[in-house]
């Protein structure tokens, strides 16, 4: 019992710290493309640890008890996720699960800031839950093809299967679909439809203050962690915790560089895109899997 809250304790700081830190990196590296100095990779630390030395306006119950399923629903999720060989609940760290909780703190943060009463919060959250079905579901179709290729649904038996080779050298298109797919999740460019500050001025984080928008950022740094770690494990091979953070870093800078470039799609062009070319190549992804046809 103590075992397994020192290692939850492990993944939740982890996410914390490294969350975080690798936030104010990208910040520093989206300004060096664009040709700015860019704040220092400790920002986020202080611009959190501010939000929770001021007083913030509430909307209502509804407000305050959708930020903390928002939060709650992530921290749960991110203690089921194998940072490599950290797991915290070994057999438990199932796909389904992941995914399951997951949802609970998406549906937590679309319920509390509705509750809010602005529009442009509800414009977001409505963009955020529509991007959503585009995204998940080539996700989610490339998901079964790799649960069916290695007879598992457990994240850490997914990582351990890939002692010959990786999944994204197995299932190249599986791999770049998800890939794609992580972009939608991570919400960049050309995904950032729910934000799009020049439109809906930060959509669902309009109305956010104080110790909210800080618990909202928590929520947001353990929302990437949980994304990318997910990708790390299923399609980067086996990793031990120091290899699996090399290889976070890698993938959460490499998205952080191809969106410093790209425009911003809107939503119609968000959901037409994914269900047209990754819907169509993860189906054909699966069929390769169903012929064999693996590298």
């Amino acid at each position: 019992m103590i075992n397994t809250i020192l290692k939850v304790m492990a993944v939740l700081f982890t996410g914390f710290f490294v969350g975080l830190t690798l936030e104010g990196v990208a910040r520093k590296v989206i300004a060096r493309i664009q040709r700015r100095y860019g704040p220092p990779w400790y920002q986020n630390f202080i611009d959190l640890f501010k939000t929770f030395s001021k007083h913030g306006i509430t909307h209502g119950w509804i407000f305050d008890f959708g930020v903390l399923m928002a939060l709650g629903g992530t921290i749960a999720t991110l203690a089921f996720v194998p940072l490599g060989n950290l797991i915290a609940f070994p057999g438990l760290d199932n796909v389904f699960i992941i995914l399951y909780l997951w949802a609970i703190g998406a549906l937590g943060m679309a319920m509390g800031m509705v509750g809010s009463g602005n529009p442009n919060a509800s414009i977001g959250v409505a963009r955020a839950l529509t991007q959503m079905m585009g995204y998940e579901v080539p996700y989610l179709v490339v998901l079964a093809g790799v649960m069916f290729y290695y007879k598992t649904s457990s994240v850490s038996a997914l990582m351990y299967s890939q002692a010959d080779k990786w999944t994204l050298l197995k299932m190249p298109i599986g791999g770049i679909i998800a890939f794609v797919s992580l972009m939608g999740m991570l919400g960049k460019k050309p995904f950032d439809t729910p934000i799009a500050p020049a439109e809906i001025a930060s959509g669902p984080m309009v109305e956010l203050s104080a110790k909210y928008m800080g618990l909202l950022m928590l929520m947001h740094t353990f929302s990437i962690f949980v994304e990318i770690s997910m990708f790390v494990n299923i399609f980067l091979g086996i990793s031990n915790y120091f290899t699996f953070l090399i290889k976070f870093t890698i993938v959460w800078i490499l998205a952080t560089m191809i969106s410093a470039v790209l425009p911003r799609f809107r939503i119609e062009q968000v959901v037409k895109f994914y269900w047209k070319v990754p819907l169509s190549l993860a189906f054909v992804q699966v069929l390769f899997v169903l012929l064999g046809w693996v590298f």
